[in-house]
């Protein structure tokens, strides 16, 4: 049985503190089914409480009057502790969420690690002031930190998502409350632990876990200046309608549906090879996964059985087997949500390629197989409507116009790939798909390019130059006449 983790403190303006409400967090295994944790549930007094500091931290505090580069001292031994303890964290997550152990290492901790590595990159080199000749003289244009971030961050890649809110809310002077989900707040405390030992002054970061309720009172807070979520487009709507009645920005990451395009001249092995990894990533509780994979009606057969094939051979079982592929879902809704999406595509007249079900030989365990549907039409609900479990859907087109017709008619935009011998040619189908981020004959996320979706994939975008821009507001100063544009 997993040793029992339990927190008795909320981290609020970087101190452990006394919760002011009675609820707590049971912290449930995915895999045993069996509590493995306890946290303290904040309230809307204890979010309070950490506006408040964080608040005071911004308005009166040291931290956005330092320099950059004592931001970037601090921020980097954040990001050199993540290195350090990556296998805790790790180790963490995947017993919360589900993620099998060796991706965990990859995609929930390391990556993390190069997100705080890629902003301290972005904030040295970016342009805080310039000057520009006006229309009626000379002009001061500068970037100023928003002020108190609120962060909300789901369940599936907590540190990743964090990082991508607190980088750049940190390294431009903001102040944050980082919200964390119920499902994996456990992780969220060595978070703190490592931002305490960085040396973040008193109020800059506060780390509470709590429900949908409690978050919706943090979106709302008067206090807060700038709200960045990710999660589902529903959530996404209702975080953006409670932020407008303070006019608070947003930046919202949303679902995705995204289309992995196969065109005719492409090689199957590295098609599939290059494909399957991505469209089950994360045990399919990846709003980036490939979902629908669109394969030319001359060569779909062999396709079909390439990724049937893929699927069958994917290790499912205990996520901190290292040699586990896909793990269980994090919750029994998700597991309960994917098996009823099975059941829809089946009524719908889809076929089942490779799996279908719950793995046999699984008494315990939120775990669905990894799902392959083929025969699909982009008009049913598996194709249209992010499952958010490892099912997958492969369509036929007819041409390439088809292909791209299909890719775009989604009510998404976040992600997708293009398959072909032909890079320049795949290029410019990348340029037709309308999606934020694409990618030819691979699939990857760059920290140091701008990741978001179109449509209801999104507002806004995170990493890179336009991400860290999301977290200042700009200025305009008027010079008074004769005083020319010298150096900023």
């Amino acid at each position: 049985m997993t040793e029992l983790v339990e927190h008795r403190k909320l981290y609020i303006g970087g101190q452990l503190t006394d919760p002011l409400g009675s609820e707590v967090i049971e912290v449930v295994s995915p895999h045993t089914e069996e509590v493995i944790g306890r946290v303290p549930h904040a309230s809307r007094a204890d979010v309070d409480r950490a506006v408040a500091a964080a608040r005071k931290a911004f308005d009166e505090g040291p931290w956005p009057r330092t320099t950059l580069d004592e931001r970037i001292a601090v921020v980097t031994r954040i990001k050199d502790a993540i290195a350090v303890r990556h296998e805790e964290i790790a180790r963490s997550i995947t017993s919360e969420n589900g993620t099998p152990y060796t991706a965990s290492v990859m995609m929930q901790a390391l990556a993390a690690m190069m997100v705080w590595d890629a902003t301290i990159a972005v904030a040295r080199d970016f342009p805080y002031e310039e000057r520009r000749t006006g229309v009626l003289g000379s002009l001061l244009v500068r970037r100023e930190p928003a002020g108190v971030v609120a962060a909300v961050v789901p369940w599936n890649v907590p540190q990743f998502t964090a990082a991508a809110k607190l980088a750049p809310a940190l390294l431009s002077g903001c102040t944050a409350v980082l919200k964390v989900s119920p499902e994996t707040p456990l992780d969220a405390y060595i978070l703190a632990e490592i931002a305490t030992d960085a040396g973040l002054p008193e109020g800059v970061l506060s780390i509470i876990p709590a429900d949908r309720e409690v978050s919706e009172y943090l979106v709302g807070h008067p206090g807060v200046d700038k709200v960045s979520f990710t999660g589902s487009v529903a959530a996404g709507k209702r975080v953006m309608e409670v932020a407008a009645r303070n006019l608070t920005r947003v930046t919202l990451e949303l679902g995705g549906k995204s289309a992995a395009l196969i065109l005719p001249d492409a090689d199957l092995t590295t098609a599939v090879e290059g494909i399957a990894p991505f469209a089950w990533m994360l045990n399919g509780q990846a709003c980036v996964a490939q979902t629908r994979i669109l394969a030319p009606r001359s060569r779909y057969d062999e396709f079909a059985e390439a990724f049937a094939a893929a699927a069958g051979a994917l290790k499912v079982g205990d996520p901190l087997d290292p040699a586990t592929e896909v793990g269980p879902l994090v919750a029994k809704r998700q597991q309960q949500r994917s098996l009823d999406y099975i059941r829809i595509g089946q009524e719908e007249g889809a076929k089942i390629l490779a799996g279908g079900g719950r793995p046999a030989g699984t008494d315990r365990g939120w775990y669905v197989e990894p799902t392959l549907f083929g025969g699909v039409d982009n008009t049913m609900r598996i194709a249209r409507e992010e499952i958010f479990g490892p099912v997958i859907c492969l369509l036929p087109y007819d041409d390439e116009r088809d292909a791209v017709r299909i890719a775009n008619d989604s009510e998404y935009g976040l992600s997708g790939s293009v398959w072909t011998a032909d890079t320049e040619h795949g290029i410019d189908i990348a340029r037709q798909v309308r999606t934020g981020t694409y990618s030819v004959n691979t699939f990857s996320i760059d920290m140091l390019g701008p990741f978001g979706g179109y449509k209801n994939s999104g507002l806004g975008r995170e990493f890179g130059p336009e991400g860290y821009g999301e977290y200042l507001e700009h200025k305009m100063i008027h010079l008074p006449a004769g005083h020319g544009l010298g150096e900023a």
